[in-house]
């Protein structure tokens, strides 16, 4: 619309602006105040202030963003020009019971242009912490105000809906720690890969898959060459880089349903599910390839590291279970380094 187009002269700020703004931000707001529940809630605060309009707003630093709207389609506007630039600054409620009438309101796009806003009320949605993040507003196009009833039902509405972002906010940090504590159980934290229990865990789970559906599953044993020697003439801490990079060039190189993992030390293992022995050669020696060309440097100085590589795979007679599955990729890896090191067997 046309009036959209206008630039109101400035908006006022609330004097712990970037508090308020890093309160937004925390409650995850912007995100998560939509769908049904807060739909009700709007539609409750219009139903019962006897309004056509009603919507959510989140105030962050430049826009005003609307959430849950009764009566009209509106996604966001400028803070300069929205009435909840105004409602922000505020305790309780702010009211403009005639919007032509007010300097703050008569210029604002909603009020010059449909639906022509001529009244509109507010209460501020502050935090546990006290910080204004947004409103819960009404409006209509006359002008008007609350009863004193409605005053209260508003206030006590918007608390309902500030209870309810704290609410889906805490939601959404309960899953983020129990996934963080989920991974920290699983994961080798230098390499990024499964953890030696997460690892002989999921070797269970497919090695039972494959027996029972009589697939193909392969075991790749990874050591990495003389790494005791990078360890002593350089440094464990430049052993400790060496170490994660392989992990994420592994990370990167395999497929989502392999499983890559941390064995122990400088030695890795990747579980290859419905791989036969010739598919785990090729990749292995993929692997192999990328790991001796991939560039170690403590400062000037460059780290050569390489890897020798053994395979495993089911043959559902002598190799049917985890231990003969391990043990045929272990003995393959010393094949590997007696017979030179840097190659696959």
């Amino acid at each position: 619309m046309a009036a959209a187009e206008q630039i109101f002269p400035t908006f006022p700020q609330p004097a712990d602006e970037q508090a308020r703004l890093a309160a937004l931000h925390r409650s995850a707001a912007l995100d998560h105040a939509a769908g049904p529940d807060f739909l009700f809630l709007t539609e409750l605060a219009a139903r019962l202030c006897d309004v056509p309009y009603a919507f959510i707003a989140l105030v962050d630093a430049e826009r005003t963003w609307t959430r849950a709207c009764v009566g009209l389609q509106l996604d966001s506007l400028p803070r300069s020009q929205s009435y909840c630039a105004w409602t922000v600054l505020g305790e309780t409620l702010t009211e403009f019971p005639d919007t032509l009438a007010d300097p703050r309101s008569a210029g604002l796009a909603l009020t010059t242009a449909a639906p022509f806003v001529r009244r509109y009320s507010a209460v501020p949605l502050r935090t546990s912490e006290g910080h204004p993040i947004g409103t819960l507003c009404v409006l209509d196009s006359r002008p008007g105000g609350l009863t004193p009833e409605q005053r209260d039902t508003l206030s006590r509405l918007a608390r309902q809906v500030i209870a309810l972002i704290e609410a889906r906010a805490n939601e959404v940090a309960l899953r983020q720690s129990v996934q963080r504590l989920e991974e920290l159980a699983t994961t080798d934290e230098l390499t990024g890969l499964h953890n030696r229990r997460s690892l002989l865990h999921r070797l269970k789970f497919e090695v039972a898959r494959a027996r029972r559906f009589r697939a193909p599953l392969a075991a790749v044993m990874i050591d990495l060459d003389h790494f005791k020697h990078v360890n002593d003439e350089h440094g464990h801490a430049m052993g400790d880089k060496v170490l994660a990079a392989i992990g994420k060039l592994i990370r990167d190189n395999v497929r989502v349903i392999d499983v890559a993992g941390r064995y122990g030390g400088e030695e890795l293992c990747v579980l290859l599910p419905n791989t036969p022995r010739e598919g785990a050669l090729k990749m292995a020696e993929t692997l192999r390839a990328r790991i001796e060309a991939l560039v170690h440097m403590d400062g000037a100085r460059r780290v050569p590291v390489t890897a020798s590589f053994g395979v495993g795979a089911f043959d559902h007679m002598g190799v049917d279970d985890a231990d003969s599955l391990l043990r045929a990729a272990d003995e393959a890896l010393y094949r590997a380094k007696e017979n030179g090191r840097n190659r696959v067997e």
